[in-house]
């Protein structure tokens, strides 16, 4: 991940629709641009390990 754990953590609180892939805040039910209410959380990327 970055540099700075505080803003990863920001960033990764957020859902995705699924519809229109449209990025939405944390609390919200339905997306803000197509009005969906398929929302997913947004994916963590793994830590990349050496080896």
């Amino acid at each position: 991940m970055g540099k700075f754990p505080v803003a990863d953590a920001a960033m990764l609180k957020v859902w995705v629709c699924k519809k229109c892939k449209a990025r939405n805040p944390a609390h919200s039910k339905t997306c803000r641009k197509c009005f969906g209410s398929h929302l997913r959380p947004k994916r963590q990327r793994k830590k990349e390990t050496k080896g």
